[in-house]
């Protein structure tokens, strides 16, 4: 099969067969091309100017790493317990591969930015997920490509609704072990997208070492789960380095805040632009609504705001006149911070007053937990969570920082308010 070669800053040659390259030219895949990985940030750091076509091109690279280190490691356990053959796993490397590449395919304008503007499902009462437009736009706009490609039929055979179960797969489904390499604490989306953010922010905080991680990689057996994706007792460290890596970038970039304030004007921004059509995006529930939600991208949210129709804070991103920070609190704020937090917010309250918070938690306990398989010596003990043989991971603590914002303008008279109620002295 012929192969397409993609020079790539962080992976350095990504290779794609004819198939995935037809897949990757159709309009809809292009589109992300045209959606930020990180938004606004280039407001503070210039050269996160990335998209989510490189990014998507990355997971599925780095998900084919991971798949090949596990097959070459746990054949025997692959062909025992799963039943698989050589002809078998082939088929399943292309299903991951595709998976991977389309994972973020339903992304709206500025990725995560357009979330807090998707409608709700009317079935469930909850709020549509990217993902569930990722596994909505396969269906409806790559159909063709996937099942009827030459390539397809002659080699693999595989169908669309395949390669959405990987998005949010049933708890006893084929593919939840291999969802763990799509979405989990240690999948390939999150290994690319802290490397190659780290890279155009122009930072070193994102970077851990990959090749170890990919090296260590295993399948461990859970008592209650069954087999599940791990690594090594040697390999510890470098799950130690990818989760201090991602604490790092959010406290650095993630949640900057500069970086944080210009989610809330975007959202205001296509909450004023929206606002005839019910101040959503359209649902995942048509090829028309799908079509009609493709149709919006960055560039299209840029054209309005260029032309003053996205409202008052249409006005505040294309002058950078963002609300400014007058208060936080410390990462993990004790109860007089928080005290003082909320007495701020009252003394404040004539202000156009905008709080932000962190709220983050980076490493789940319990069932979610990473596995680590023990040294032969201790064998008889079988695997372990990654918090009982790191206290690196074990102290981590959830960041709950909060941050209050004033316009532009009030920024001075907040100075003022706070400094005359207490005599000079901080509240």
């Amino acid at each position: 099969m012929k192969h397409i070669e993609i020079r790539d800053p962080i992976h350095g040659f990504i290779k794609l067969n004819e198939w995935e390259r037809d897949i990757i030219n159709q309009p809809a895949f292009q589109r992300l091309r045209r959606i930020k990985q990180l938004g606004w940030t280039n407001m503070v750091y210039p050269g996160t100017n990335h998209s989510r076509f490189e990014h998507s091109l990355g997971v599925m690279h780095v998900a084919s790493r991971l798949f090949d280190t596990l097959v070459e490691k746990c054949k025997d356990i692959l062909f025992a317990e799963f039943g698989y053959n050589d002809s078998g796993l082939k088929s399943l490397r292309q299903m991951i591969r595709l998976a991977a590449l389309f994972h973020d395919i339903g992304h709206g304008p500025f990725s995560h930015g357009a979330e807090e503007v998707l409608p709700k499902n009317k079935e469930t009462g909850l709020s549509y997920t990217h993902e569930d437009y990722s596994a909505a736009i396969v269906l409806h706009e790559f159909g063709d490509v996937i099942e009827n490609h030459p390539i397809n039929q002659r080699n693999y055979r595989i169908r669309a609704s395949q390669i959405t179960e990987f998005f949010s797969p049933g708890p006893h489904s084929e593919n939840s072990i291999w969802h763990e390499l799509i979405s989990s604490q240690m999948d390939a989306d999150r290994m690319d997208y802290l490397l190659r953010d780290s890279y155009y922010a122009g930072v070193n905080y994102g970077k851990f070492d990959l090749d170890r991680i990919i090296a260590t990689l295993t399948l461990c057996e859970d008592p209650e789960e069954g087999f599940r994706i791990g690594v090594d007792s040697d390999g510890v460290h470098a799950v130690e380095g990818l989760i201090l890596a991602r604490y790092m970038m959010f406290t650095q970039v993630y949640f900057h805040k500069t970086r944080n304030i210009y989610d809330y004007h975007l959202v205001e921004v296509l909450k004023s632009i929206l606002e005839d059509g019910g101040g959503t995006l359209p649902p995942p529930d048509s090829t028309d609504s799908i079509r009609e939600y493709l149709s919006w991208d960055d560039w299209h949210v840029l054209g309005l705001i260029a032309d003053g129709k996205a409202g008052e804070h249409g006005d505040i991103l294309k002058d950078r006149k963002h609300y400014r920070m007058i208060h936080e609190t410390s990462e993990v704020p004790t109860f007089e911070e928080q005290e003082e937090f909320e007495k701020l917010l009252d003394v404040w309250n004539n202000l156009s007053v905008v709080t932000r918070d962190a709220g983050n938690s980076w490493y789940k306990f319990e069932k979610e937990e990473i596995l680590i398989n023990l040294p032969s010596y201790e064998r008889e003990k079988g695997t372990t969570p990654l918090s009982i043989c790191s206290p690196v991971v074990r102290g981590l603590q959830t960041i709950k920082q909060k941050r209050i914002y004033v316009s532009a303008g009030q920024r001075e008279e907040a100075a003022e308010i706070r400094y005359s109620i207490k005599g000079g002295n901080d509240v």
